[in-house]
């Protein structure tokens, strides 16, 4: 028998130490305090029960500076573990991260294809048992499991508004579901938000706290970022730049809007214009693959020609990268940030198209060029960016606090991080 979901709300003077700790990666007790705005009495029994609970760890001292040198602190990354899950019509991917955000463990499985919801999950729960006893790691030691799928979502269920090879997932509780049969608490999020998520906490931005995640996988989205909190809109489904018109008399999209670029450029739309063209379907294999085969793994297949010198899937490519770079061009012009991370297993496998016609689209049209740059960047962990994205969701709902100005901001301000080159030997 399953234990119950355990809560996983953390609130109050704790969780901001822990942020504090987190944002600066190394840092004494009067750090704490001069970020936080906290009392040194507060920070001094906050930290005292953080050490004691083997969260936190002391490292050694900073160099005097005329009085008693300080102590500094770090989050202890092998003290608790979160899991997260991808799921996709492709694939189902599972990452486990330690406190720190970084990846111990990943593991891909076969994804949905035609089964019953509720078979798949049940499945996917015993694929997470197996994969955290294959590390060794103590359940106990397992915070919560973060789950992402293809939006629009719905706080009734999971997807409320599905892509046709998903429909049998129309209104299913799938986090519920998921959370009974697990014994974890489960935190559900949309796939683009997840992985700008992930992103930020895993230090894939080098701490610029403004900036947003490209996804391209079976479709695409984007997730944005606004002073290093994740901007959800009234529903929790920001970001949808794949359902946003490039053509208004263009072909209907599933959502039912038309000429979405989604529905112009996506992996879908570059699939299907593939299978038109004998000499494409051959380069690419894709009779081997089959019209069942996940989207995705076609894309790929498509992109694994183009880089072997075949014209006719580069030039399919081609076009779907200008209609992509307008959408990023519309995002960085709506949100005017200084980075964009490309992320998903599409823009993984075609990365040689899509980065230098992305980076060209906002070197010449990008509204703000004069005053700033649009750094454009390939995530280090493309494919599996929505699965530790999700894991990072359960790391921030159970440490970071939600506010308008986040501590990584008031870390750097006030210089604590120097307190890094000052370490003792």
């Amino acid at each position: 028998m399953r234990q119950q979901p355990r809560t996983l709300a953390t609130t109050g003077s704790t969780s901001v130490v822990l942020d504090a700790i987190r944002a600066a990666g190394t840092i004494s007790r009067v750090g704490i305090a001069s970020v936080t705005g906290l009392t040194g009495a507060t920070v001094s029994n906050v930290v005292r029960k953080l050490l004691d609970a083997d969260l936190v760890i002391e490292i050694g001292r900073a160099e005097s500076t005329g009085g008693k040198p300080r102590v500094l602190l770090e989050l202890n990354p092998t003290a608790r573990y979160a899991v997260g899950v991808h799921l996709d019509h492709g694939a189902i991917t599972y990452a486990v991260t330690n406190l720190a955000g970084a990846p111990v463990a990943r593991l891909a499985r076969p994804g949905p294809g035609h089964a019953d919801p509720t078979e798949v999950v049940d499945r996917m729960a015993k694929e997470i048992d197996m994969l955290v006893e294959s590390i060794g790691i103590a359940r106990e030691r397992i915070l919560g499991l973060g789950l992402v799928s293809p939006g629009p979502l719905s706080s009734r269920a999971g997807m409320h508004l599905t892509p046709p090879f998903m429909r049998s997932w129309e209104d299913f509780p799938l986090d519920t579901r998921l959370a009974e049969v697990s014994g974890l608490p489960v935190l559900l999020e949309n796939d683009a938000t997840a992985a700008a998520i992930g992103e930020y906490w895993a230090g894939g931005t080098q701490r610029e706290e403004n900036f947003a995640a490209l996804y391209l996988g079976t479709g695409l989205g984007a997730g944005i970022v606004i002073n290093g909190t994740a901007y959800r809109g009234a529903s929790g489904n920001a970001g949808e730049i794949g359902h946003t018109s490039a053509n208004i008399d263009g072909p209907v999209c599933w959502c039912g809007a038309r000429g979405c670029f989604e529905a112009l450029a996506g992996p879908a739309a570059v699939v299907a214009e593939a299978a038109l063209d004998p000499r494409i379907v051959q380069a690419a294999g894709l009779d081997a693959l089959g019209e069942g085969s996940p989207i995705t793994q076609r894309f790929a297949a498509i992109a694994r020609a183009s880089r072997m010198g075949d014209a006719g899937a580069r030039q399919l490519l081609e076009r779907s990268a200008r209609y992509v770079g307008v959408a990023a061009q519309s995002v960085a012009n709506m949100l005017d940030v200084r980075m964009l991370v490309l992320t998903g297993s599409s823009f993984a496998a075609a990365s040689h198209i899509y980065v230098p016609a992305i980076r060209e689209t906002l070197a010449s049209s990008f509204f703000a060029r004069d005053n700033h740059a649009v750094e454009v960047r390939l995530s280090q962990s493309a494919e599996t960016a929505p699965a530790i994205g999700a894991a990072a969701l359960v790391l921030q709902a159970q440490f970071v606090p939600e506010r308008s100005t986040s501590l990584a901001a008031n870390v750097r301000k006030s210089g604590v991080v120097s307190e890094l080159s000052t370490l003792s030997p």
